[in-house]
């Protein structure tokens, strides 16, 4: 079987660098709220699919469009079936982003979102980050190996030229499955060295990068983690306001990708 899979990983990277020498031309955005997504669904007038490429029975709402002859998909989890809640967290995240990539082919990924800053780390409400690395910090396994595994720390797909034409801010990325933070999670926070921490933006990576597509990181800060008010109330607070900052950077993403190939973000 060793020659089929060299052969396969050959016919990858073959794959891969055909697509860099070309504009990027479908975009797949992730993003796990519909406060979250909406703004961007209105500023691309962007459709719902009638006939979504995925299971029957799923939540999951498939949006499309096109925008300076860029495809553009977006997807976000819906509603959760049985408490009707958004469908918020790393197992929502990793399972559309999968289905979202087989069904959809996209050149690049990006997930677009909240998230909470961390104010020693510079961070203040309103601020967006262009990710440069993505971990997560609740999942603990203390055993030789399985600790870095448990960790999954990933490099994000490098845009030196989107940073610096956007002035965006950068920092590191921490992922869990709560929104609040226990002591045990803020030691594993510290340890990732993150700026930001969210909900989804470390199982998206994980994803992507299982299925060899580059993914970039725009995350939006609606609560300051180490700060004086409690996290649910200041995300609340602040979440319609920082949703409008979200999409306004969204959009300039969008717009300095036009055009360019992969090797020229």
């Amino acid at each position: 079987m060793a020659p089929h899979r060299e052969g396969s990983d050959a016919s990858l990277e073959a794959m891969v660098a055909q697509v860099e020498k070309h504009p990027i031309s479908s975009i797949l955005i992730i993003i796990a709220m519909q406060t979250e997504a909406l703004p961007v669904v209105n500023k691309f007038q962007l459709i719902e699919n009638p006939h979504s490429p995925f299971p029957k029975g799923v939540p999951w709402i498939h949006y499309h469009g096109t925008y300076k002859d860029i495809i553009i998909n977006l997807v976000w989890p819906g509603k959760d079936l049985t408490f009707g809640v958004d469908s918020v967290g790393t197992i929502s995240a990793s399972l559309v982003t999968y289905a979202s990539i087989q069904a959809l082919q996209p050149d690049l990924v990006i997930n677009a979102g909240t998230a909470g800053g961390f104010k020693e780390k510079g961070a203040g409400i309103g601020d967006v980050f262009l990710v440069s690395h993505v971990a997560f910090h609740d999942r603990r396994i203390p055993i030789p190996v399985f600790d870095l595994y448990g960790v999954g720390l990933r490099q994000t797909y490098s845009t030196p030229n989107l940073l610096k034409a956007l002035n965006l801010k950068t920092g590191k990325l921490s992922t869990g499955d709560s929104l609040d933070m226990s002591p045990h999670d803020e030691a594993s926070i510290a340890a990732n060295d993150a700026t930001v921490k969210d909900m989804e933006g470390a199982a998206v990576a994980y994803v992507a990068e299982l299925l060899k597509v580059p993914a970039i990181f725009v995350k939006a800060v609606t609560d300051i983690v180490d700060g004086e008010k409690p996290t649910a109330e200041e995300f609340l607070q602040n979440l319609a306001a920082v949703t409008a900052t979200l999409e306004e950077l969204v959009t300039q993403v969008i717009d300095f990708i036009s055009g360019k190939c992969l090797p020229e973000l």
